[in-house]
């Protein structure tokens, strides 16, 4: 059974812009097209449905930071050509494309130690290596060290990639790519705890 995606989205109680993000991703298999309209498998909204919360509790600390992203979009920078997210982007230019100056409290991302990045309320990356920050004259911050640990390909099942082979980095990936995460910021950057994201 094939549903619209405004039918999918209904199912996963979100907007239908929201579920659109997760298209426009490349995160959901077995898509067609009837016209204009696309075409989402029944089994992949469900597959949805059941993907577990992110396991926070297991996280060593009271408090982390999320990044909060939208699908990937072409820019024209001297250091990357893509900005947010998208399953096909190499993991090279995936890690460019997450990386930016964001409003944040750099010492609280630092001390949660993981950022996971979240699309329409699924962790679809997890960076680590956040240990040292920049800050730029707009008052914004930057973390030149950071490492895509990995990424999800397919939300459904899912399928994810490690990508770092640094001593912890592949644990907090197992751990959180392809859950439910929800956050909610005004800016890229939101903190969650495990008493506030528990459902």
């Amino acid at each position: 059974m094939l549903l619209t995606t405004g039918q999918a989205a209904e199912e996963l109680g979100c907007a239908i812009t929201t579920f659109r993000r997760l298209v426009s991703a490349g995160l959901l298999p077995g898509l067609s097209r009837r016209g204009v309209r696309v075409m989402v498998p029944l089994e992949v909204v469900q597959a949805l449905q059941t993907r577990r919360q992110a396991p926070l509790d297991r996280l060593p600390v009271r408090e982390f930071a999320v990044l909060r992203v939208d699908t990937a979009r072409r820019i024209q920078e001297p250091e990357r050509s893509w900005l947010g997210f998208a399953a096909t982007l190499p993991p090279e230019d995936l890690l460019k494309a997450l990386r930016a100056w964001w409003r944040c409290d750099p010492a609280s991302v630092a001390a949660g130690g993981v950022l996971p990045v979240t699309l329409a309320g699924y962790v679809v990356a997890v960076l680590t290596g956040l240990e040292r920050w920049e800050k730029n004259s707009e008052g914004r911050h930057a973390f030149p060290d950071a490492r895509l640990a990995g990424y999800v390909t397919d939300l459904a099942a899912p399928h994810t990639r490690l990508t770092s082979g640094v001593d912890g980095d592949q644990q907090l990936a197992e751990q959180l790519l392809g859950t439910r995460l929800a956050s909610h910021s005004g800016g890229a950057i939101a903190y969650v705890s495990p008493h506030t994201t528990a459902g």
